[in-house]
């Protein structure tokens, strides 16, 4: 919508990317952050109107905060605020090498959300107003095998937006959990085993702005992904680790 304010991590690539297209094409000004400078600036170039870029990490608090504050001082206080930037890669915790894996999934996919949200929530909720958006995933519902960074970190964060969307009940202020299935990103370029209802990530990010407009608190992408999880969910334990103990796995990092 014209006028529209709209904040987004990760906007370098895959979903983030795709949701500032959209954002963008319905008259928003954005504020664009990522660590792959030169990507994000391709992006704010290629975007119709004027948009503030950010290269930095979200695991860095104080590089966050500053954006923040930068933002709302240019373009005013956002009405959205994504939190998508994320990393996933293969990870077994008996490998030493990997132990600097888990850490750095942590630091980006659950640090990285409250660096986000940090700079915003006070100045949304004296406005009595605003979304804050988690993109979490449904690989965060049981935890799967050779993944225990990501999925473990995307649980972390759908418990951590639930206390967020707690405290600030009644504050004006929503929070919205998007909970994708497989999208076809970057990030699940990698997979190497089948990937169930993928999405494209132009469509999915049409979803995804139709989930955040409306306004509800928890929704999974694509529809039939959350049939799945409901029924993941019903497994008992003996059940799930026969069916999953030989699925396919993410590759690790060998260098």
């Amino acid at each position: 919508m014209a006028g529209e304010r709209v904040f987004i991590t990760g906007a370098s690539s895959g979903i983030g990317a795709a949701l500032a297209r959209r954002y963008a094409e319905r008259g928003a000004t954005l504020g664009l952050t990522a660590r792959r400078g030169d990507l994000l600036h391709a992006l704010a170039r290629a975007l119709p109107g004027n948009h503030h870029v950010y290269t930095v990490d979200v695991a860095d608090a104080g590089a966050m905060a500053a954006a923040g504050a930068d933002f709302i001082a240019r373009a005013g206080l956002p009405d959205i605020v994504v939190a998508n930037a994320g990393i996933s890669v293969g990870t077994l915790t008996g490998e030493r090498e990997d132990l600097a894996a888990f850490r750095r999934v942590f630091e980006t996919n659950v640090l990285g959300m409250v660096h986000t949200f940090h700079p915003f929530i006070e100045p949304l909720r004296q406005a009595r107003r605003g979304r804050l958006v988690g993109i979490a995933s449904v690989a965060g519902i049981r935890g799967l095998p050779g993944a225990g960074a990501y999925s473990a970190s995307k649980a972390a964060t759908i418990a951590y937006l639930e206390s967020l969307r707690v405290e600030l009940h009644g504050s004006g202020v929503r929070v919205v959990t998007l909970a994708p299935g497989y999208i076809a990103t970057p990030m699940t370029a990698a997979n190497p085993y089948p990937m169930p209802f993928l999405l494209p990530v132009e469509a999915a990010a049409r979803r995804f702005v139709a989930a955040i407009d409306a306004g509800g608190s928890y929704t999974v992408i694509p529809w039939q992904m959350g049939i799945v999880a409901k029924l993941l969910r019903l497994l008992p334990n003996p059940v799930f680790d026969a069916l999953f103990a030989h699925a396919g796995r993410k590759p690790r990092e060998t260098t």
